[in-house]
């Protein structure tokens, strides 16, 4: 049986791994229904922390306003934007210490545009954090042609004033690439 949710992806121990503490401020680019970062980050940030949930379809904001108002998360805070207009997110320029985009770099019509709106969000020495799948997975994911490598993920990120700082396995089927800006 396949699995979900953090046994596909266990976000605590991604974010852990990245540094996230108290009073960092991160932003999820297309957080999802779940929120399956979302909270874990901001447990770890704390109250004296933000966390912006990014999606461009309202309902799923909704979902997340839900869950966050009644699980008593003041730190989380609604954005719908969307990441492939840049300079429309309405997050203060260089204001963040992490930029987070799972499973949503692979659907982007304009990558570069993407990575370029978490550039200008993100504060020198931040991180941009990106998780998607691995092309080695068979029938799981995205189509093959759809699928996005490290290697081409560098590429766009090369002009762009990011260096890698780390790579890993993020479960079976994923990979989390960290690049500091």
């Amino acid at each position: 049986m396949l699995s979900t949710g953090v046994a596909l992806i266990d976000p605590q121990k991604i974010l852990e791994r990245i540094g996230l503490v108290r009073g960092m401020r991160l932003a999820d680019f297309g957080c999802g229904r779940t929120g399956h970062f979302i909270f874990p980050a901001a447990r770890l940030v704390e109250d004296v922390g933000l966390v912006y949930a990014i999606d461009i379809l309202r309902e799923v904001l909704d979902s997340i306003k839900s869950r966050a108002r009644s699980e008593g998360y003041d730190n989380v805070q609604l954005v719908w934007s969307d990441i492939e207009a840049v300079g429309k997110t309405p997050i203060p320029e260089g204001s963040l210490d992490v930029c987070l985009i799972v499973n949503v770099l692979n659907q982007l019509k304009n990558k570069t545009a993407g990575l370029s709106e978490c550039a200008r969000l993100l504060k020198p020495g931040g991180l941009l954090v990106i998780i998607d799948w691995q092309k080695r997975i068979g029938r799981l994911g995205p189509a093959e042609e759809h699928m996005i490598s490290p290697a081409d993920i560098l590429g766009l990120t090369g002009t762009l004033g990011f260096s890698e700082l780390d790579n890993f396995a993020a479960g079976d089927y994923h990979y989390c690439l960290v690049l500091k800006k």
